[in-house]
């Protein structure tokens, strides 16, 4: 079998996209058994560490769009994790229930040994590097919502 070349190779925007599809393929699977999408943990998550924020405000953190996050904090309510209490006339203020605050911390458990498993194939200081350095990339456009 011949090795063919690749001309993206040396494309940063490219080598980005791969590398979150191996990070993100593997996050699903650590993730697979708590029957949790990516996005219904981060915004656990988020509210894990905002309590009484509002869905409006997690949406935001995590550029995701009011649409989407309409099925997500249903589902998360739905499973218990997630309570809405009226903050003021038209707003909900959204907390963890006990059940929702174990299940953020052992997602957040399994999100450590996911990248524990990347972070011990780079050498010290690169992933000091590149957290400085990613965030530089997603301020320079407009980051799509989910």
């Amino acid at each position: 079998m011949t090795t063919l070349t690749n001309a993206l190779e040396n494309r940063l925007g490219y080598q980005l996209r791969r590398a979150s599809a191996v990070m993100m393929a593997d996050l699903a699977r650590e993730l697979a058994d708590l029957d949790l999408r990516p996005a219904e943990v981060t915004t656990l998550l988020v509210i894990g560490e905002n309590p009484d924020c509002s869905q409006t405000e997690v949406g935001h953190a995590l550029a995701i769009k009011r649409a989407n996050m309409v099925p997500i904090i249903a589902r998360l309510m739905d499973r218990g994790f997630v309570a809405r209490t009226r903050a003021d006339g038209r707003s909900h203020a959204l907390t963890l229930t006990d059940q929702g605050r174990k299940m953020a911390d052992e997602a957040s458990q399994r999100i450590a040994a996911h990248e524990a498993r990347f972070v011990t194939q780079l050498a010290a200081g690169e992933v000091e590097t590149l957290l400085r350095c990613l965030p530089t990339i997603r301020g320079t456009g407009t980051e799509p919502e989910g």
